[in-house]
């Protein structure tokens, strides 16, 4: 895939993305069943973009609205720090200074992938602010980039992607898969 200059200058920056879950990680959907027990369906190519990332030195961080212990195991299952999982944020401004201050990073250094109205406060602040194909038209007007794939559909990996080709290391990942 080829992008644009402007957007490959700011993910070369990049050294923590921050992704929203419903619209992002998952395709916004929310399941209960009779128990009232939330389940959520995730890409696993978004799991593996993600372990790309992070095999990389690039740290991967949630930042959610809701409150679930489906993140929780998912964070676990993908072997990130969970102190970049935070839960319960209708307001992400305040996680997203913690997040600030807990990492040391600069904000030009952060990338945040969002779908909804309540991500745009943290993606008018960071370096590269990413929305998913399916997004709020809002989001994609304020968004530097908009995904080939929607939210919980691959648009997590998509992002993933277009950090590593930016810092030079997507195509030697691609080649160790294709030789034998």
């Amino acid at each position: 895939m080829t992008y644009p200059e402007a957007v490959l200058d700011r993910a070369r920056l990049i050294q923590l993305v921050i992704f929203d879950v419903d619209g992002v990680l998952t395709d916004g959907r929310l399941y209960f069943n009779d128990a009232g027990q939330e389940t959520k369906a995730f890409h696993s190519r978004d799991g593996l973009g993600m372990r790309l990332l992070m095999d990389h030195g690039i740290k991967a961080a949630i930042l959610t609205g809701r409150q679930s212990e489906l993140v929780l195991h998912r964070a676990r299952n993908l072997q990130m720090d969970m102190s970049l999982v935070y839960q319960g944020y209708r307001d992400k401004r305040p996680a997203f200074k913690d997040l600030l201050q807990h990492t040391g990073l600069k904000p030009e250094q952060i990338a945040y992938v969002g779908d909804d109205l309540v991500d745009l406060p943290v993606m008018k602040q960071v370096g590269l602010a990413v929305a998913v194909q399916d997004a709020h038209p809002m989001v994609k007007q304020h968004a530097h980039w908009v995904t080939e794939n929607a939210g919980g559909l691959g648009a997590a990996r998509d992002t993933c992607e277009l950090i590593l080709s930016a810092q030079g290391h997507l195509d030697a990942l691609i080649a160790r898969y294709l030789t034998y």
